[in-house]
């Protein structure tokens, strides 16, 4: 099977899953699940989307001038706004189609600013990996301040609408499915790519090094302080805009820090599952939000709402962007000129 067309069937299988995903997060609602929806939009206060906006925004810009750090690392100074105008542009491909966004937004900010695509690569994959590892970091906050949370949202996932109870699984039946799945994963993969255990190690290896790697490339930046500073920033940025979203509805503004890191983890996976978390964030809210008592129909509202929220900007910014960064660009030639 060629690349392209294996891009093809990954493209259609995870929009599928979102697909799937929403039928699902919809499928049992109730009559009274519906009313609940109806009324916690009706009573919103819509007026907190302006300051979700602009949290949102900022937080991509900051990406973006975090983006340009790296790039002034190996010795180019991209403009702030052509770096900001690809950063969009990204995320808004990457709604369509996963990762197609990273090599997007590398073109079009090699072409505008001179930079070579390979190198521009470089420094997407060191950024991509510092997010992971930041993530992992939300994820060990959201568990030192819950412990019980990942537990409860697998429960979450298997609550029984007839019996209206919630069965507690014990923490080793977790992990050793947690274990199943990813040795049936390994193994398939194993299967399909026609490797060997010491192909597995030679991965494991390898992509210990990368890790490494990419914690000790912030060694090496001329403004590190500066760069861990926007990395906090990004991702206070992200944790204020769902805390903000609490105060949208009713039912949720009792809601405070705490929920706030756990949507912030469970969106996240969400964002991840599927083409720009279609179908998945908004399950995710909900089965988390439901955790702390939110009723079923204005959890699932919630989710939509922030993933909603969150699609409006891409969309705008990318489609304001995608038009407005070749008549920036030959504004800025012609005043050289």
């Amino acid at each position: 099977m060629n690349k392209r067309l294996r891009t093809i069937f990954q493209y259609i299988f995870f929009l599928g899953l979102g697909i799937f995903l929403v039928w699902w997060s919809i499928k049992d609602l109730t009559a009274g699940d519906k009313s609940q929806i109806r009324t916690a939009l009706k009573t919103g206060k819509y007026i907190l989307i302006i300051p979700v906006f602009f949290i949102l925004f900022l937080s991509h810009y900051i990406r973006a001038l975090r983006w340009r750090l790296l790039i002034s690392s190996i010795g180019y100074n991209p403009s702030r706004i052509n770096t900001f105008f690809a950063v969009m542009i990204g995320y808004l491909a990457n709604q369509a189609i996963p990762r197609l966004g990273e090599v997007l937004k590398c073109t079009v900010l090699a072409r505008y600013e001179k930079v070579p695509v390979d190198k521009l690569i470089g420094t997407i994959i060191l950024e991509r990996l510092i997010d992971a590892l930041t993530l992992l970091l939300i994820f060990a906050i959201t568990l030192a301040i819950q412990p019980d949370f990942y537990t409860q949202l697998i429960d979450a996932f298997f609550h029984s609408p007839k019996s209206g109870e919630i069965k507690k699984t014990p923490g080793y039946i977790i992990l050793l499915i947690a274990t199943g799945v990813i040795g049936f994963c390994i193994g398939l993969w194993m299967i399909f790519k026609k490797k060997n255990i010491n192909d597995l190690g030679v991965l494991f290896n390898k992509t210990g090094r990368s890790i490494w790697q990419g914690i000790s490339a912030i060694q090496h930046l001329k403004k590190r302080k500066q760069f861990i500073l926007f990395t906090i920033a990004l991702w206070t940025l992200y944790l204020s805009g769902g805390y903000i979203g609490f105060m949208a509805l009713h039912e949720t503004e009792q809601y405070g820090i705490k929920e706030a890191f756990t949507i912030l983890s469970a969106g996240s996976i969400g964002m991840i599952v599927t083409p720009g978390g279609i179908g998945a964030y908004a399950l995710l809210i909900e089965k988390t939000m439901q955790i702390y008592g939110l009723q079923k129909g204005v959890a699932l509202a919630f989710g939509w709402i922030l993933w909603l929220a969150q699609t409006s900007v891409i969309l705008i910014g990318g489609l304001f962007s995608f038009v407005a960064l070749p008549y920036f660009n030959k504004r800025k030639q012609s005043e050289q000129g």
